[in-house]
């Protein structure tokens, strides 16, 4: 196929996203105000809990075999690598923007957490669908697309809600200590200056023994990250995308458990209709909020222009050049199999705009969700043209 072949292929998923995120944006509009503030809330926590759970186990269960497993054993250790130099980047990024401390688990997130779920749920059974593309017939394309998005799906809702959720609380809870600090000293000096002390005693110094000891601070310092993390693990393995991917995996893998739920004859076939069902409501939701977001961010600006700019750079100018270099590395060594679309999911997985879920992880701590409306709205604004032009080089170099 031609360059300007791809190049249509490759633009008809990215429009079918837009034209559902400008439905978002109207919605959200105060004259219809359907996507108000506490609309936008409702909706987040009915994907959290409900949707994306269903969406996760009901794909998985379909797909999922122990042998399509062995077969894409690579796609996890791809995709950790994209949040691991993605991550790596945003921290650079910081460095070099010097970003307000409040903002730094939003940039790592944003460049670590590409959209591995929701969008290219989009993005491949529209490729699949299109006549003229290069993976073969919409059966036997969307057959092993589905497999790939599927697991791409479940593996980046795992990274993101332990490995990116760790980052954001974090980073929430040191800009709240932060606060709170900058209150107390406040009041400190009030309080001081209306007494008219001078007293300039250094905070560090104890009245009693002296100087704190530096082994003392780092003690309580190293118990102060074991108690996080501690709290942090639970609260990622009680997630419910989590488990609905845990449930989904088992289903897959244990050929009883799927000749009971999937299938037109299985007899508990109804517990999956419904999962699936529910889950069918997860990208259009989504997409919906990420849309009234969208307008969110037209309305304020709370992140400055450098740091949009450089998340656009890491997101759709690095990231994509390091995975072709990944991905045809690994398929040179013999570590990728030489099917074309699944060598093309692993170069999507390095070009996708931030994910979706950086702005339900910003309002369940809201802390930044300006900033991320702001930082959402010029990355997917952007991702109309890169995604296009980089799905078109990518599917030219697999075939």
């Amino acid at each position: 196929m031609g360059f300007l072949a791809l190049f249509m292929v490759a633009l008809m998923p990215v429009l079918k996203t837009l034209m559902l995120t400008a439905v978002g944006v109207v919605l959200a509009m105060d004259r219809i105000n359907l996507l108000g503030p506490t609309a936008r809330h409702n909706l987040n926590n009915m994907v959290f809990y409900v949707f994306s759970p269903c969406l996760m186990g009901a794909y998985l269960a379909r797909t999922v075999t122990v042998d399509v497993m062995i077969d894409m054993w690579f796609m996890p250790v791809n995709i950790l690598i994209t949040f691991v130099i993605g991550s790596a980047l945003g921290w650079i990024l910081i460095k070099i923007t010097k970003a307000p401390h409040n903002l730094h688990g939003l940039v790592i997130g944003c460049c670590a957490a590409g959209n591995l779920g929701n969008l290219l749920l989009i993005v491949i059974p529209a490729i699949c669908n299109e006549p003229k593309n290069p993976f073969g017939e919409y059966s036997v394309c969307m057959a092993d697309g589905a497999a790939y998005v599927s697991v791409s799906m479940a593996v980046g809702a795992v990274y993101i809600w332990s490995y990116v959720y760790v980052i954001m609380k974090i980073s929430a809870e040191k800009t709240s200590r932060g606060e709170r600090l900058d209150t107390h000293h406040s009041v400190v000096s009030i309080r001081s200056s209306n007494a008219g002390s001078e007293n300039t005693e250094p905070l560090l110094i104890s009245k009693v023994g002296g100087t704190v000891p530096m082994l003392e601070k780092m003690k309580k310092g190293a118990f102060g990250i074991v108690r996080r993390i501690r709290t942090i693990n639970l609260q990622m393995l009680l997630a419910p995308t989590t488990i609905g991917s845990v449930i989904g995996f088992v289903i897959g893998v244990v050929p009883l458990l799927k000749k009971l739920l999937v299938g037109n004859g299985a007899p508990l076939r109804v517990i999956y209709s419904s999962s699936e069902i529910l889950g069918g409501a997860t990208v259009p939701c989504v997409t919906l909020i990420v849309g009234a977001n969208l307008l969110r961010g037209l309305r304020r600006s709370g992140v400055s222009a450098s740091v949009i700019i450089g998340i656009i750079v890491v997101r759709y100018i690095a990231l994509p050049l390091l995975g072709i270099v990944i991905v045809r590395g690994a398929h040179h060594f013999g570590m990728v199999g030489s099917n074309p679309l699944y060598q093309f999911v692993l170069m999507l997985q390095f070009a996708l705009p931030p994910a979706m879920s950086i702005g339900t992880i910003s309002q369940l701590f809201e802390a930044g969700e300006g900033e991320c409306s702001v930082v959402m709205l010029w990355t997917y604004a952007m991702s109309a043209l890169a995604l296009t032009l980089w799905s078109t080089l990518f599917m030219w170099l697999v075939l």
